[in-house]
């Protein structure tokens, strides 16, 4: 290879491969308001387990909603909608799980009605 055309691929491989664009930028700030605004729910989940208040049939459908928008992400190669469901998924997770094991705990069984 000559001086001229590794050059040219030595500036090729440092360039940017993609400059942002306004889209761009709307999307990220939308994955960070989106995704943030979980982060005041999962703390105060986990810190109290009060989750009486958290609809389990909405949570279970958000959350697998949510993983499917992260499949699609990408699928696309969309690194916002990629970061922004991975980090929403863990936390609706999160907030989902807490639930049914506190529902769990909650729940009279055999077990529990027979110590009464």
């Amino acid at each position: 290879m000559d001086h001229a055309r590794r050059a040219s691929t030595l500036k090729t491989a440092l360039e940017p491969a993609h400059t942002m664009t306004t889209h761009d930028l709307i999307g990220y700030a939308a994955a960070a308001l989106t995704t943030g605004s979980f982060v005041p729910q999962a703390i105060l989940t986990l810190r109290t387990r009060d989750t009486r208040g958290i609809s389990l049939s909405m949570y279970s459908a958000f959350t697998v909603g949510v993983a499917l928008w992260l499949v699609y992400g990408v699928s696309l190669g969309e690194w916002p909608i990629v970061v922004a469901n991975a980090v929403t998924l863990a936390l609706a997770a999160t907030i989902l799980g807490t639930k049914l094991v506190v529902e769990r705990g909650q729940a009279p069984g055999p077990e529990r009605d027979q110590n009464r």
